[in-house]
Order: C-alpha cells, then sequence, then structure tokens
C-alpha cells in the first residue's frame, strides 16, 4: 500500500504547495484588511457616532427605501411593459 501512495508524493507535494501558498495570500490580505480598513472605519466613523457627532446608523432605514429613492441611483426598467413570464398582469397569457 505504501509503493502505492509514494508514487503520488509529487503531486500531493505540489497540491499542498498550491494550498499553503494560497492561503497564505489570504490570510495577509486579511490581515491588511483589518489593519487598513476595518480598525481605521472603527476609529473614525464608529467613533463620530459615539460621541453624536452623526446620526445613529438604522438599517431600517436602508431597508425602507425604494430603489429610485437611494442616492445615486437610476432605475432603468422601473415600469416594465409587455407579457413576459414574470409581468403578473391578470389580463395577459394563461400560465403563473
Amino acid at each position: 500500500m505504501i509503493t502505492i501512495l509514494s508514487a503520488f508524493w509529487p503531486f500531493y507535494q505540489f497540491l499542498w504547495t498550491c494550498f499553503f501558498i494560497t492561503m497564505f495570500l489570504v490570510g495577509f490580505w486579511c490581515i491588511f484588511m483589518f489593519f487598513g480598513f476595518v480598525i481605521p472605519l472603527w476609529l473614525t466613523e464608529g467613533l463620530k457616532e459615539y460621541f453624536g457627532k452623526v446620526k445613529p446608523f438604522d438599517p431600517e432605514d436602508i431597508r425602507r427605501k425604494q430603489v429610485n429613492e437611494q442616492k445615486g441611483v437610476e432605475v432603468i426598467f422601473s415600469n416594465p411593459k409587455g407579457n413576459g413570464p414574470f409581468l403578473h398582469d391578470h389580463d395577459s397569457h394563461g400560465h403563473h
């Protein structure tokens, strides 16, 4: 049994090397994002909100808005016409 597995050793070594290099890069990316983005975000926006310099963040505020009410968003197909499969007119075609 050992002789069969040892025949694949170079390929396994190659796979583990690729895995190690990939995880190494992912780990460094996570470290850089945490110290370069997350912590500065906490220290600026989070502390501003904590000390009352900005309005407290309310996730329902975003959820309540329609897409075309959000800043900088243009809705191209806000009122589609026709009788496609996902347009639910009562007098259109038979299915749905």
